[in-house]
């Protein structure tokens, strides 16, 4: 049995962007409902000497389901977080790949299943775990972090403007009682909230929470610091990003080879980056999409290539 998600994101301008090879070797890290992975293996058309193989992340269990309802050899299920994608690719003996694909953020199908604790429009138990097997809940942060934690992920990773007042506000409303239910965290902060644009502070807030929850950005620094040595020469990444924070470290990944900084140079004052940009500005939903898919609002997509220096 398959878990319903949503219609996949840009489905075509991300397989377009991975310039698919017969019989050559893909990761899909963010498998999800496999949207995006099925179409890869329509495209992959099979040949008797190379088959083209594709392996697909992720750390769900959800993902798992959906990966077991796809009858395809060449496809392999890893059920882990992207963070380690050297690791497991060399478990199943495979150094380097032609592509890859990153679908960033959180599921629909995840956001759209209450227990999950992801959404402000049911109410259920503060989890936000994407890895249901994972120790840390959003519980756990609102109940048991400082103020002052409170404070700076609310700010960096909310990005709202009265942080210190929301953090205190927290930590009042849990020293009367815990903090346990999605109701109970909107109780405790809707007088914050600015008239008129609740449901978009209560978004932030919860996105600050699950950041913090999944180690989101952690994640996407240590699984884009390992692009370069995994794709081979010519090979494609290609991701879609959700939120600014995601897209700013891919951006200046693809543009500098880190992220922070300027890009280094060589004593002749040529750019050492791993990756060159196929993407001059992120490809954006067309509005027939967004219509369709109200996901795809906020969804931008860049395209990257890896230097050959051969």
């Amino acid at each position: 049995m398959t878990t319903n998600y949503h219609e996949p994101v840009m489905l075509h301008a991300c397989i377009d962007g991975l310039n698919l090879q017969p019989g050559g070797t893909y990761v899909d890290v963010t498998f999800g409902g496999g949207g995006h992975s099925r179409e890869m293996l329509r495209q992959l058309e099979p040949s008797d000497h190379a088959p083209g193989k594709l392996f697909g992340f992720d750390q769900d269990a959800d993902a798992r389901v959906n990966a077991q309802a796809i009858d395809d050899s060449r496809l392999t299920f890893v059920p882990a977080n992207f963070r380690h994608l050297k690791r497991y690719l060399r478990l199943y003996k495979t150094d380097q790949v032609d592509g890859i694909l990153a679908d960033l953020g959180i599921s629909s199908h995840q956001i759209d299943t209450p227990e999950r604790g992801f959404s402000t429009r049911f109410d259920a138990d503060l989890d936000m775990r994407m890895n249901q097997q994972a120790d840390r809940t959003a519980r756990e942060v609102v109940n048991e972090y400082s103020e002052a934690d409170l404070h700076r992920i609310l700010g960096m990773y909310g990005e709202i403007t009265n942080a210190r007042t929301a953090a205190g506000a927290l930590v009042s409303a849990r020293s009367n009682r815990p903090i346990n239910t999605i109701s109970d965290l909107k109780g405790a902060l809707q007088r914050f909230a600015p008239r008129g644009k609740e449901n978009k502070y209560f978004a932030q807030v919860f996105q600050a929470l699950r950041i913090e929850v999944n180690e989101e950005l952690t994640a996407l620094e240590e699984f884009l610091t390992q692009v370069p040595e995994v794709l081979k020469p010519g090979g494609r990444l290609v991701v879609m990003a959700y939120h600014s924070l995601e897209d700013r470290l891919v951006k200046n990944f693809i543009n500098k080879g880190k992220f922070q900084g300027e890009v280094d140079k060589d004593l002749y004052g040529n750019e050492i980056k791993p990756l060159r940009s196929i993407t001059r500005k992120p490809i954006e939903a067309t509005p027939d999409e967004i219509a369709r898919n109200p996901r795809a609002r906020s969804a931008k997509l860049r395209i990257a290539e890896k230097i050959d220096l051969t």
